[in-house]
């Protein structure tokens, strides 16, 4: 093997790791940019707006979900063709998704195993939860939303 052949060989799974890493911690950012723009904003709805708890979950998820996608769209992703409101649509729909995945992690340890205290609760919704459907929303988001030519890394097959 030639010596430009093995360098090539050995930089590419560097290189492709690099961008994977790039991409998930871009993602991570954003995400955590999203999630305290919810809490903060479903904090301010519930409290001094006075909404009802639903309502202002609601809005605060929308809210979430719309810095998500901009943050990804602008900066994880900046590098496909993927825009519009189709790709923010179907964005939406990976982040519901992800929050369905939150509540029947709570549902099935509250109601189907029967641990009801509120750390049980918190552990199952927030804990396990959020770890699977934020493994859910990267998928979908890379695969679905952003999978087009030009995304940064290397997992699209």
């Amino acid at each position: 093997m030639s010596t430009r052949a093995w360098t090539t060989h050995r930089t590419t799974p560097t290189r492709a790791w690099a961008a994977d890493r790039r991409e998930l911690l871009g993602f991570a950012g954003v995400g955590l940019l999203a999630y305290a723009v919810d809490l903060a904003l479903f904090t301010c709805l519930r409290g001094p707006a006075g909404l009802d708890p639903l309502t202002a979950k609601a809005l605060s998820f929308v809210a979430g979900c719309s810095v998500a996608y901009a943050g990804n769209a602008l900066g994880t992703y900046r590098h496909t063709r993927v825009r519009g409101l189709r790709a923010y649509a179907v964005f939406f729909a990976v982040n519901v998704a992800g929050a369905l995945v939150q509540l029947l992690c709570l549902a099935v340890s509250h109601y189907g195993l029967g641990f009801t205290s509120q750390r049980a609760d918190t552990v199952s919704g927030a804990g396990v939860g959020m770890a699977l459907a934020t493994v859910l929303r990267f998928w979908g988001t890379r695969t679905w939303v952003f999978g087009g030519e030009g995304r940064v890394g290397s997992w699209t097959g």
